[in-house]
């Protein structure tokens, strides 16, 4: 395995109790290319996990408290004018960071969020008819609550999609919440955490992902799983081509960070609840993840 994910690892630990899972998962959409919608009760560690990821690869950190009065122009920033010089001016909003925290993303109104629509898959921006990069790597986690819907916008399908994975850290165990308490009582972890990689090393990571090998029969088991949501009869929309392509990179960033040359179909019915079931709308009185599950069933594995 390359050390750069064990110090990795490690880093995130120090401020994250029991959630090796969501650490990986938020790892492997990093390394993935793609972003991570958190769907969790308040107070469970998605800001702490957010910042913690900052400074471990030793990032830029932006945080957006998404409302109902916030404007696209408060997330991608905009020109002003400087008597100075005479000219416009470009002030750049939140967006422009390395990880980027979308907090209680439906709070915001559908236009708000249509704002996160480009630059979440074109690494850029448009203000005043003008295009400008984001930072590189550029990560979004956004989070929602399940569980409070009043004052809220749900999310587009064309917003969803843009997700890789779909995930809740969960309420922690007795003896987690107990560690947890022992680790805050001299004050918060995140103070002592010190970046264990670099921005270039990410880069590195991402280019190595694209070289874990995908045979052409897991290739087909892919496009096979996703096809079946566009016909099951319990759903009335079925996940996109960009499920099957987001699904094979993270097979590949999964395996990276087990240590595999290779993606396994094992790999492939672990990460496809996180990625499919936030990509496809069940019939009425249906549950999205038991269908997901259904298809993990039949679905012929090579």
């Amino acid at each position: 395995m390359d050390p750069r994910i064990t110090r990795l690892r490690a880093t995130l630990a120090q401020a994250i109790v029991g959630k090796d899972e969501a650490i990986n998962l938020t790892l492997a959409a990093l390394l993935a290319g793609g972003h991570a919608l958190l769907e969790d009760v308040p107070g469970v560690g998605k800001t702490l996990l957010a910042k913690s990821l900052a400074k471990a690869i030793a990032g830029t950190f932006q945080r957006i408290q998404c409302t109902p009065d916030l404007l696209p122009t408060d997330i991608t920033g905009t020109s002003v004018w400087n008597p100075q010089n005479g000219s416009f001016e470009f002030l750049p909003g939140p967006i422009f960071g390395n990880i980027v925290l979308a907090d209680e993303i439906n709070r915001a109104t559908p236009r708000t969020q249509s704002a996160l629509l480009e630059v979440m898959e074109e690494q850029q921006v448009t203000v005043d008819g003008k295009t400008r990069p984001v930072p590189s790597p550029f990560f979004v986690i956004a989070t929602q609550n399940p569980v409070e819907y009043q004052g809220t916008y749900p999310l587009p399908e064309a917003q969803l999609d843009r997700f890789a994975v779909c995930f809740s850290l969960g309420y922690p165990s007795q003896t987690e919440e107990l560690h947890i308490l022992a680790r805050l009582e001299q004050g918060s972890p995140l103070h002592s955490l010190t970046a264990s990689t670099s921005l270039e090393d990410i880069q590195e990571l991402r280019r190595l992902c694209l070289q874990v090998k995908v045979t052409p029969p897991l290739q087909t088991y892919i496009v096979n799983l996703v096809r079946a949501t566009r016909t099951h009869p319990d759903l009335t929309l079925g996940a996109s081509p960009r499920a099957s392509v987001m699904l094979q990179r993270l097979g590949q960033a999964w395996a990276l960070l087990q240590g595999s040359p290779y993606v396994s179909p094992d790999m492939i019915k672990r990460l496809v609840p996180y990625v499919l079931v936030h990509r496809v709308i069940p019939q009425s009185g249906k549950s999205a993840p038991n269908v997901i599950s259904s298809l993990l069933e039949t679905v012929p594995v090579p």
